[in-house]
């Protein structure tokens, strides 16, 4: 079960985000629904289109299926999806 203290390790597709900051002025703020995550990036389905955000230099607000809003720092998700839902 996903939850706050192991979000880095789970599958993030299909969560509702919101970037909370980023080095980037034009990602602050873009929110929507992930649909797709590579190593340095990830994709977010919003009302405007698709927006591809790096991970790097990037606060993401994730909202998680029960409900909880997490914060994660993108720097804690460098590195490929499938490594990172491998790591202990």
């Amino acid at each position: 079960m996903i939850s706050c203290q192991n979000v880095t390790r789970h599958e993030l597709i299909g969560l509702d985000v919101l970037v909370a900051g980023a080095t980037n002025p034009f990602h602050a703020g873009v929110s929507g629904h992930i649909i797709d995550e590579t190593r340095n990036l990830v994709v977010i389905q919003t009302l405007a289109g698709i927006k591809k955000v790096p991970k790097s230099g990037t606060i993401f607000r994730l909202c998680l299926p029960d409900n909880t809003l997490v914060e994660i720092h993108g720097s804690a998700l460098i590195l490929a999806p499938e490594k990172r839902l491998r790591r202990a």
